[in-house]
């Protein structure tokens, strides 16, 4: 089986939602979650903090910097993901579209290199 990154790709200048809608949005992704988990497709799941919490460490010559904030300067964000395993892209595409209408978020697709069992 091929392992496939369902990336939630998150506006961070979208408006916040409120404590009910995230929980509603917590619901709808816990389900589908549960469905991957049932079809033995599910890996890894995870949510991220916004990228005001990021810390990035670029190599430099042999030696290393740290800065705050994410590395690309941009309003949308990697928010969270699910790690899953597949037969096929088009499986992996399947469930993507169950993810992006249960967190109402774009989701990038993208196989992992080389992976298969």
């Amino acid at each position: 089986m091929k392992q496939y990154l369902l990336a939630v790709q998150w506006d961070e200048s979208a408006p916040t939602l409120s404590e009910e809608e995230m929980q509603e949005n917590f619901a709808r992704t816990g389900k589908v979650t549960d469905e991957m988990k049932s079809a033995g497709s599910w890996v890894f799941v995870g949510g991220l903090l916004p990228s005001h919490a990021t810390t990035v460490v670029r190599p430099d010559n042999g030696t290393t910097t740290m800065t705050d904030g994410p590395f690309a300067e941009t309003k949308e964000q990697l928010g969270g993901f699910w790690v899953i395993q597949c037969e096929n892209l088009d499986q992996a595409l399947s469930w993507a579209e169950r993810c992006a209408l249960a967190c109402r978020c774009p989701i990038e697709v993208r196989p992992f290199n080389g992976s298969s069992e």
